[in-house]
């Protein structure tokens, strides 16, 4: 596969042909996935558009999901690398392990979730904002979709059914939807 291109620098136009995808933090990092699987990033590295030291990861790219301040590649292989800012999911090594067979990527605004072939669900990103995947309302394992809002996930299960998780300090976030449960 192709050799990915990171760069700090907004000058990348010339490497910016066969784009299959584009992603994008809020914080003005931009990453465009190539034709041939490499990656090519720009932005101000302070703000997440650095991807060198992750570069020689990042081959067979499939797709690319964005926090405000980080990136996730799910590559052909199912695995997953992540880089950008520690706090918003750029550090995925805490749950490395468990991140084979990973179907999707969804990301909040500070987090990351991965659907697992099994129907699983690991996220890391950060803790308070629904990156620990102990807040995972009893850790199921026939997860189908996953959607993301600013600070909450919600995931349709195989038989229909709804789980949200996230911040629930307040009630117009998304997280704590326990008055629609029944």
């Amino acid at each position: 596969m192709g050799q990915s291109t990171c760069s700090g620098c907004l000058s990348v136009e010339d490497q910016l042909s066969n784009v299959q995808q584009v992603q994008a933090t809020r914080q003005g990092a931009f990453a465009a996935i190539l034709a041939d699987g490499s990656i090519v990033t720009w932005g101000d590295p302070n703000l997440r558009g650095d991807c060198s030291a992750v570069q020689d990861r990042l081959s067979s790219v499939q797709k690319v999901q964005a926090t405000g301040c980080a990136f996730a590649a799910l590559l052909a292989d199912g695995s997953v690398v992540a880089w950008g800012d520690l706090n918003y999911g750029g550090d995925c090594s805490t749950v490395q392990d468990q991140l084979k067979n990973v179907q999707q990527i969804e990301a909040t605004g500070s987090a990351f979730a991965a659907i697992l072939a099994d129907g699983s669900v690991v996220s890391w990103g950060h803790p308070s904002r629904v990156g620990d995947s102990s807040k995972v309302p009893d850790r199921p394992r026939n997860v189908q979709k996953v959607q993301a809002a600013d600070c909450a996930f919600s995931a349709i299960l195989a038989d229909g059914s709804l789980i949200t998780w996230g911040y629930t300090c307040h009630p117009f976030i998304g997280g704590n939807w326990s008055a629609l449960q029944d």
